[in-house]
């Protein structure tokens, strides 16, 4: 059994094409323990206007990078355009990793994953505000996580704690981007890389290579 921690963002957008070939390779490889981490890039306001200047500023930045991740994504799935014509701030991390999280600890890694991607898909190709909590319900309730459950441990402080905590851990690995993978807490791949450059490395550990893999 291969340990993967897999370090991202709901706002991330190279996450979502990693998203979809992690879940590739699950289903390939099998044998995989496979532990979802938040890791914030905005995890408020004050955030984006350190790193852009103004929340004003964050969407034609980051649109710009939604292009290079449409291309990494194997079924090119961003609405790039319908983003561009939305008329709110680009969202902060903060809510969506909180509403994973929630997810998480009701139902474990698999219902974590599952409300993580529904997220993204309303952000990336429904191009819906993940801010708005109507919206973060909307997506779960597109799951089979229980919403009246999700609702009460979304409220929840601990849920927040432990998101915080996912990133205090990627700090201690190293992470300092997402998409991240740590593999049984000692290696680390960093970024959106092809399916197959990860089988690549995964298969090196399973046969029992060691120091050479990264």
């Amino acid at each position: 059994m291969i340990k993967i921690e897999f370090f991202h963002d709901v706002v991330c957008s190279f996450c979502f094409p990693m998203s979809a070939r992690i879940h590739k390779i699950e289903t390939k490889l099998g044998n995989l323990d496979i532990i979802h981490r938040s890791f914030a890039l905005g995890w408020d306001g004050d955030d984006y206007v350190k790193s852009f200047g103004s929340r004003e500023a964050v969407k034609s930045e980051v649109l710009n990078h939604w292009v290079h991740a449409n291309t990494n994504d194997d079924e090119h799935r961003f609405n790039i355009e319908g983003m561009r014509l939305t008329d709110f701030d680009f969202p902060i991390s903060r809510p969506g990793l909180i509403a994973a999280k929630a997810a998480g600890i009701i139902g474990g890694e698999s219902a974590y994953w599952e409300v993580f991607d529904e997220i993204q898909y309303k952000l990336f190709v429904e191009n819906k505000n993940i801010e708005d909590v109507l919206v973060l319900e909307e997506a779960v309730g597109q799951t089979s996580v229980s919403l009246s459950e999700w609702k009460i441990q979304f409220e929840k402080s601990d849920t927040e704690a432990k998101v915080l905590e996912d990133l205090q851990l990627g700090q201690k690995y190293g992470v300092r981007s997402v998409p991240s993978l740590v593999i049984n807490n000692k290696y680390l791949i960093s970024g959106a890389q092809s399916q197959e450059n990860i089988e690549k490395v995964l298969r090196k550990i399973l046969d029992g290579e060691d120091d050479t893999l990264l």
